[in-house]
């Protein structure tokens, strides 16, 4: 038997398991679905062969978000390692209650059964948005830097404390769980999927096909006050940072106006969302410095003295390293 016969034996009949729950969003599963049959109508022209993709559920016709419904296969109680990456979109939870209220549901412990044994057999797991509580509730984020939905950031870090979240970014990889951020990070998620499976080439001609412009942080689009909401003392200190910028308390004066030490309030902070403190500051300054950009006309010599830099090159060297643009392009926009 020849080492091509060998290969061709040992090829995993899917590439790709979407998996999908009644509720997920649509436009995630749609996303999947446009993406991989562009890659299909593309692969000849990247010189790689098509993705190969099955949908599979708990139940054969699945009613997504906005009431659009499509058919599946139905997933094995206890699947077998295929070799083909798991795929989650996101399920459509916007707050604690529904996120805790979901995980309890039969579904979705057969699917969070079905992931564990999957990922113990090697196998890849991607999830984006609320999906990836699944993920937590399957027992495979602990020692893993993930991110989801950035306003559920806070929620998943007091639920997966062992895991480090970070909202900041879009994509994260670490071993054979990768994440995505929130709904229509989606479209970042499968760019990401279809380079490690099938190479750049792919992916970067599926990229110029949709038109799809690359993007690697959720930070420009952070609320801090959103970010917070989940703990009454994340929310004074983002209210704090915000109401006496340029000149932010530090964390010993703001740990003794809520009666408590600093390494006390560094960890409330950090189990609460995902953030250090003065991470925390930063997301502020940005979020400040974001909303004058493209709402005024001030200089960015003087929105940077707002936010409490003396010159414009820390605030430039900031919004590049959190954010991947210059005050510059988010002036753009407000002009575009």
């Amino acid at each position: 038997m020849s080492y091509l016969t060998l290969f061709v034996l040992n090829q995993p009949m899917f590439d790709f398991t979407l998996v999908v729950l009644p509720g997920t969003f649509a436009s995630g599963v749609g996303v999947s679905l446009d993406t991989l049959a562009c890659a299909t109508a593309i692969a000849h022209e990247a010189g790689c062969a098509p993705p190969r993709w099955r949908i599979c559920s708990t139940e054969k016709s699945v009613l997504l978000s906005s009431g659009l419904q499509i058919e599946a296969a139905i997933l094995p109680e206890k699947p077998k390692s295929d070799g083909s990456v798991w795929l989650l979109p996101g399920l459509g939870l916007n707050d604690a209650e529904a996120v805790i209220n979901r995980l309890a549901q039969p579904d979705a412990v057969t699917i969070a059964n079905g992931l564990k044994a999957h990922s113990d057999a090697g196998g890849i797991i991607a999830a984006s948005c609320s999906a990836v509580f699944l993920l937590h509730a399957a027992g495979l984020l602990s020692s893993k830097r993930v991110t989801t939905t950035w306003w559920l950031g806070g929620l998943l870090q007091q639920m997966a404390p062992d895991c480090q979240v970070d909202v900041d970014q879009i994509v994260v990889a670490d071993g054979n769980i990768i994440t995505g951020g929130a709904a229509f990070a989606h479209i970042d998620l499968m760019l990401h999927l279809l380079r490690i499976r099938f190479g750049p080439a792919l992916a970067e001609s599926v990229s110029r096909a949709m038109v799809i412009d690359g993007r690697q942080s959720q930070a420009p689009f952070i609320v801090p006050a959103i970010l917070a909401s989940s703990s009454d003392v994340a929310t004074r200190l983002v209210a704090c940072f915000e109401a006496r910028l340029p000149n932010p308390p530090s964390v010993e004066e703001l740990a003794a106006e809520l009666s408590m030490s600093s390494r006390t309030l560094s960890r409330r902070i950090k189990a609460t969302t995902g953030k250090s403190v003065s991470a925390l500051l930063q997301s502020v300054r940005i979020n400040r410095a974001r909303i004058l950009l493209e709402s005024t006309n001030i200089s960015v010599e003087k929105i940077a003295e707002q936010v409490g830099y003396a010159d414009t090159t820390a605030l430039r060297r900031l919004m590049r390293k959190v954010t991947q643009a210059t005050p510059r392009q988010f002036r753009g926009k407000r002009n575009a």
